[in-house]
């Protein structure tokens, strides 16, 4: 009897132990690092041998939550550079030359910043990469700028996010969070 009463008492104290455990590490970030690429599911389709076209750009990011904010005006200051995203700065990736706004931008890697305003924004490649958030941003550093229309959606868009589709000659990164939608169009 002793041995079972023991044996009940251990098994209530390691479920009330476990229960005290976090459900989830403390060190998860809330705004984590999302990838997409041109083609879409690029990787998936190596994978698969499924391949139409080859690898023209890969954007990493991270993705941060609305969580009831506002946004745009007040997290983001109109008129001042942000990031795109959390965290470190967003880098986009071209695998071959490509266009923006009939400028050619050369094969290699950047940081990708926006100049945000409530119509428009002004969307910047920069050639210092492997930097945290804006605060160091240098605009003698930068590749080029060019200027998109800000869409409203009609639905709201909890979490940042960032990916490419197929359009004309070429694709459009589409970035959006919360009622905005803006579009980056790529050609080659």
């Amino acid at each position: 009897m002793k041995k079972i009463a023991l044996i009940v008492c251990m098994s209530l104290g390691m479920t009330l132990v476990r229960a005290q455990l976090p459900t989830q590490p403390s060190n998860l970030d809330s705004s984590p690092l999302d990838m997409s690429y041109y083609p879409v599911d690029y990787p998936v389709l190596k994978i698969q041998d499924k391949i139409s076209e080859p690898l023209v750009a890969r954007v990493v990011y991270s993705r941060p939550q609305k969580k009831g904010r506002k946004l745009f005006g007040d997290l983001i200051g109109y008129g001042q550079v942000w990031r795109l995203g959390a965290n470190e700065a967003t880098e986009i990736e071209f695998f071959r030359d490509v266009k923006i706004d009939k400028k050619v931008v050369k094969k290699g890697r950047y940081t990708l910043y926006a100049l945000v305003n409530e119509d428009k924004w002004a969307l910047i490649l920069n050639k210092e990469t492997d930097t945290w958030g804006a605060f160091r941003y240098d605009s003698s550093k930068d590749v080029l700028r060019t200027v998109v229309p800000v869409e409203k959606r009609p639905d709201i868009a909890e979490a940042f996010s960032m990916a490419f589709q197929k359009a004309g000659k070429g694709a459009e990164l589409l970035i959006t969070w919360d009622d905005v939608l803006v579009r980056l169009p790529i050609n080659w």
